[in-house]
């Protein structure tokens, strides 16, 4: 995927005012209620497969939660196939990996965006252990120490079914959001990625439907969040 194209997926930055972009800020305020009693801080945004839209929706979402004025982090740990440092046009030389394998400080890690109040930290170099690095003692402290420094913190995460990486950071997460492509997942896919995360007791938040076909006149791309009973 080109750096030009991920641009494009940025519509709450480029379109504000589109109906799209109001999709992902109801995503925002009906994450924002979905709790009342806990506060929900940090957030895992995964899919079932790849190439469902999960990176374009994390993507927008963050960028709506900095245009609400919040100190927002998106953290890429797709340590397999990272794309944040090209979506956002910051440098991979130091990021997520490099902070757990002790390269670098945390401080050092965080890159500021060209998006107030949005800062990111990448992937850092591919490690050869993914899944061992995110579910570390150092990997927790970490999300420990950036619930102090942000409002909300959201992480992108490898697809559900194809390794165990997003189970383990479900499990070090507030709630998590599953990202589905109406049109190419099967009903029995997506409800193998809600076990696999139901099994580590992740809180899922809800489910985003993409794709979803609307009248011909109106966008052809939708976002629609509905909570999990």
């Amino acid at each position: 995927m080109s750096r030009s194209k991920n641009k494009r997926q940025l519509i709450t930055l480029t379109n504000p005012r589109s109906p799209i972009s109001e999709s992902y800020r109801a995503l925002r305020t009906n994450i924002d209620f979905s709790s009342i009693d806990e506060k929900l801080q940090v957030i895992m945004i995964s899919s079932a497969g790849p190439g469902e839209g999960k990176t374009t929706t994390i993507s927008n979402l963050a960028i709506a939660y900095a245009q609400s004025e919040r100190r927002t982090l998106l953290i890429d740990a797709d340590l397999r196939k990272p794309t944040a440092h090209h979506t956002f046009s910051v440098s991979n030389r130091w990021g997520l990996s490099s902070v757990i394998s002790q390269q670098c400080s945390l401080e050092e890690a965080i890159q500021m965006s060209n998006i107030p109040n949005l800062d990111i930290v990448t992937s850092g170099t591919i490690p050869p252990n993914p899944a061992e690095m995110l579910g570390s003692n150092r990997m927790a402290a970490t999300i420990e120490q950036l619930r102090e420094l942000y409002d909300v913190i959201l992480i992108d995460t490898p697809p559900l079914l194809a390794v165990t990486d997003a189970q383990i950071v479900a499990s070090k997460c507030d709630g998590a959001i599953l990202v589905v492509d109406q049109g190419k997942v099967k009903r029995d896919i997506g409800k193998k990625a809600i076990q696999n995360l139901q099994a580590v007791n992740a809180r899922i938040l809800g489910v985003v439907l993409n794709n979803v076909k609307r009248k011909a006149n109106e966008e052809a791309y939708y976002y629609y969040y509905g909570a999990q009973e």
